[in-house]
């Protein structure tokens, strides 16, 4: 009798750099060999870009450069897309994994919108601010959402730490909306820095 061997339980890496502005920088990072052995090390079987206009050149690149192969030698399925116009919701629960998926990671730009749509189902989170933006709010956010608990402020120049992180928050990740009783370290008030941030919901 042959003993059958379960597949290893999907995990997901969903990354998205939302609708409005292009963040680059966020797919080739997340493409990188150092990313890419981070996930394989933290079990992650699939890693899915919403990568813009503007990111499909860069995935491009990496599949007409070897992709196939690196894929094999991490183990790891790369996918992409530009946009979804019904939102992303999807793929967020996907990265939030079921009872026949292991609960993986959503890498999202630092705009409101995505944010919220992943916090609301408490999928584990990490926030990347984009420095290329000029009246940069977005360090403000998630350097906020960071010291209360509910997101992993994540670095371009330094996601596998983030990856990790993340692993931990998911353990310990508060639930959303917060509680209006709730300590507030930094005194500004995450209502103050949302609402600086909400005109750009995407």
């Amino acid at each position: 009798m042959v003993t059958q061997i379960d597949p290893a339980p999907k995990k997901l890496c969903f990354v998205t750099v939302g609708a409005t502005a292009s963040f680059d920088a966020l797919i080739e990072a997340t493409l990188s060999p150092k990313f890419l052995d981070a996930l394989q090390n933290s079990g992650y079987t699939d890693l899915l870009l919403q990568h813009g206009a503007g990111g499909g050149s860069i995935l491009q690149e990496f599949y007409d450069s070897g992709g196939s192969i690196i894929q094999k030698k991490y183990g790891i399925t790369v996918k992409g897309f530009d946009f979804n116009k019904q939102g992303l919701g999807f793929e967020m629960r996907a990265a939030k994994g079921s009872n026949h998926e292991a609960e993986g990671v959503v890498i999202s730009h630092a705009g409101s919108g995505s944010i919220l749509d992943a916090l609301r189902i408490s999928v584990p989170l990490i926030v990347v601010p984009n420095p290329s933006l000029l009246d940069n709010h977005q360090i403000e956010l998630a350097e906020e959402l960071s010291a209360q608990g509910y997101v992993v402020h994540g670095r371009l120049d330094d996601l596998p730490v983030a990856l990790r992180q993340s692993e931990e928050l998911g353990e310990k990740q508060k639930s959303w909306p917060p509680s209006i009783n709730e300590h507030d370290p930094s005194g500004r008030g995450l209502a103050g820095v949302m609402d600086d941030e909400m005109g750009f919901v995407d």
